[in-house]
């Protein structure tokens, strides 16, 4: 993977199949035309818990047109941090009750959670 700078506030990042584009909003100087880095770390956990969702209702042949994960961030204005994200699953009428606990079981095990309650190190080092 490699970050580059295309210009004004903008970074991307090629992965090799995908380039990831993120700018600041334009009160941080950016253009505002993708989103910003910490956007799509958010973005990633509830996307992340959407793929476990949709893989187990896949297995068991449940549409999951009708379903929605609406994501809610608790903010702690005093530390200036996030205390809490919090993933509200909306589900159809029909949903089988019994497969109910599961959702939330299966969107638990999503791997971003998983890095987040222990996390990995990450190392900066210049190079030439």
């Amino acid at each position: 993977m490699k970050v580059y700078f295309p210009g004004g506030k903008k970074v991307f990042m090629d992965t090799g199949n995908f380039i990831i584009e993120t700018d600041q909003a334009e009160r941080g100087g950016g253009e505002g035309s993708a989103p910003e880095p910490f956007t799509l770390f958010l973005a990633s956990i509830g996307t992340c818990a959407g793929i476990y969702i949709k893989q187990f209702c896949d297995l068991r042949n449940i549409p999951a047109d009708q379903i929605e994960i609406h994501q809610k961030i608790d903010y702690d204005q005093e530390a200036r941090r996030i205390k809490a994200v919090n993933l509200d699953i909306k589900l159809p009428e029909d949903f089988p009750e019994k497969y109910k606990d599961a959702v939330i079981k299966t969107a638990n095990q999503c791997a971003v959670k998983k890095y987040l309650m222990e996390p990995f190190e990450i190392n900066t080092e210049i190079s030439s």
